[in-house]
């Protein structure tokens, strides 16, 4: 999928003030200072359409933008660490929380884990959670840059792992990414312009 257009929309904190548009939508989502928002410049090929920071959890509202007129891409708050205050994250939390159940236009989330770490639990417990509510998501495995491609097979084998040991019975899909060398632009687009086009010719939407 080429992308032409890619519009900010709006920033809110509140579901019910997202766009109305009957268009799918796709969540990205991951722990601060993942590499969410360079991961988004460079699939929009804009560079700064995403801010990016240095400081984590500077995302701390929903954030829309719209694609080629006809889907949305979402950025949502880091979960995990985050240098805000307590009552800040709780309010960021739970209206992450309202998105992911409320949000009737959502088709998938995308979970960013950096790859350079093994297994996280907090990261097991988030795919968890989206697992028992049911919530359609891929894993995308980001800074593929920053290490070996034997390292980057053996993070994605602990992390299968760690997942069937807690009874998933398959490995959500799951793309490698680099925001610096637009590893795995190609697939992770190509994988939403799939989705977008069977549910534009089955009236899904």
């Amino acid at each position: 999928m080429k992308i032409n257009t890619a519009e900010f929309i709006i920033s809110n904190s509140e579901v019910a003030k997202c766009p109305k548009d009957p268009i799918p939508e796709y969540a990205f989502i991951g722990r601060s200072n993942v590499g969410k928002s360079s991961l988004i410049n460079m699939l929009t090929n804009h560079k700064n359409l995403a801010k990016t920071s240095g400081r984590p959890g500077k995302t701390q509202l929903i954030n829309h933008f719209k694609i080629n007129n006809n889907w949305f891409l979402v950025d949502l708050p880091g979960y995990g660490y985050a240098k805000v205050s307590k009552k800040t994250k709780s309010v960021f939390q739970q209206f992450i929380t309202d998105y992911f159940e409320t949000r009737e236009q959502l088709v998938c989330a995308f979970v960013l884990i950096d790859i350079r770490h093994e297994a996280q639990n907090i990261d097991i417990e988030f795919m968890s959670y989206m697992g028992e509510s049911e919530i359609p998501f891929c894993i995308v495995f980001t800074k593929a840059d920053k290490i070996s491609k034997t390292k980057i097979d053996s993070h994605i084998a602990a992390y299968k792992k760690q997942m069937f040991a807690n009874n998933w019975a398959e490995m959500p899909p799951y793309f490698v990414t680099s925001a610096l060398d637009a590893i795995g632009r190609e697939e992770l687009l190509g994988y939403i312009g799939e989705i977008n086009e069977d549910m534009f010719k089955n009236n899904l939407l």
